[in-house]
C-alpha cells in the first residue's frame, strides 16, 4: 500500500513505521527533516497539508497526530492545544478524501477510552455513552472529524486507545525508573482503572484494520482484561 502516515515520530507511530516495510510511506511532519533523520531516509516527507487538494495517490490514511497528553498541567492553553493539534489535521484530512476522486481505501483514525470518562467499576464497550467532561469532549468532535470521511469508497476506523506498554518509550518508561528504585506505586486510592495494551497488539490491530476490508467503525485498542492501578502498580513492581 502507499500509506499516508501523521504522528510518526511519537511513540506507537516510530514503532509502526518499523512495521510497514512492505509498505510505501509518505510521513507527515512539521520538521520533516528531524522525523528524516530518526525513520530514515526510505520514506517521502512531507511539511504540511496545505499543498495537496487530493488524496488520490493513497490507498490508506493512519492519522496519529497530536499534542502529548502526559507531561504537562492540563491549564486552558494546554487543553486548548490538545484538542486543536487533533481536530484541525483530522478535519484536514477528512477534507482532503472527499475531495478525491479515487479516495484511500481506509482511514484509521486515532480517539482514546478518554472519550467514556469516569465509570468505575462499569464494564464498558464501544457502544457505552460518554461521561460529560473534557476528555469526552476531545474524544468526541476527534472520532466526528474523522467519520466525516466515511463513504462507498472510504472505510473509516477509529481507535479508542488504552495506556499502550513497550519498551522503549511511553507511560511505562515514565514508570519505571521510580519501580527500579523500589519507589513505585499506585496513584491515590489505587482503584483507578487501567485500561491498557500491549505495543505488539496495538500494531497488530492497525494492520488488521488496513488489511481487512469488512471492517469499519469504533474499536477498543485495549487488552480485553483492565485492572486497578493498585494490581497494576503491584504488577509491574514485581
Amino acid at each position: 500500500m502507499n500509506i499516508l502516515i501523521t504522528g510518526a515520530t511519537g511513540f506507537i507511530g516510530r514503532q509502526l513505521v518499523a512495521s510497514c516495510h512492505r509498505h510505501q510511506l509518505t510521513i507527515l511532519s512539521r520538521n520533516p527533516q528531524q522525523a528524516e533523520n530518526l525513520l530514515g531516509e526510505k520514506h517521502t516527507y512531507i511539511a504540511n497539508l496545505e499543498r495537496l487538494t487530493n488524496l488520490d495517490s493513497f490507498d490508506a490514511v493512519i492519522n496519529l497526530a497530536g499534542e502529548p497528553i502526559v507531561g504537562r498541567r492540563w491549564s486552558d492553553a494546554q487543553k486548548n492545544r490538545l484538542c486543536q493539534s487533533r481536530w484541525q489535521i483530522t478535519e484536514r484530512l477528512s477534507t482532503l478524501i472527499n475531495q478525491s476522486s479515487t479516495p484511500p481505501e481506509v482511514f484509521v483514525s486515532s480517539s482514546a477510552v478518554g472519550y467514556y470518562g469516569t465509570k468505575g467499576d462499569e464494564r464498558l464497550t464501544e457502544t457505552s455513552s460518554p461521561t460529560p467532561g473534557f476528555t469526552e469532549t476531545l474524544c468526541a468532535k476527534w472520532e466526528q472529524l474523522a467519520l466525516k470521511a466515511e463513504s462507498a469508497h472510504t472505510r473509516v476506523c477509529i481507535l479508542r486507545t488504552g495506556i499502550v506498554l513497550g519498551k522503549d518509550g511511553g507511560a511505562l518508561a515514565k514508570m519505571l525508573p521510580a519501580f527500579k528504585l523500589g519507589l513505585g506505586g499506585p496513584i491515590g486510592t489505587g482503584k483507578q482503572g487501567m485500561s491498557w495494551i500491549h505495543m505488539a497488539d496495538m500494531l497488530g490491530l492497525i494492520h488488521f484494520l488496513l488489511e481487512q476490508q469488512t471492517v469499519k467503525g469504533i474499536f477498543n485498542a485495549t487488552a480485553p482484561h483492565p485492572v486497578s492501578s493498585r494490581e497494576f502498580s503491584r504488577t509491574l513492581g514485581q
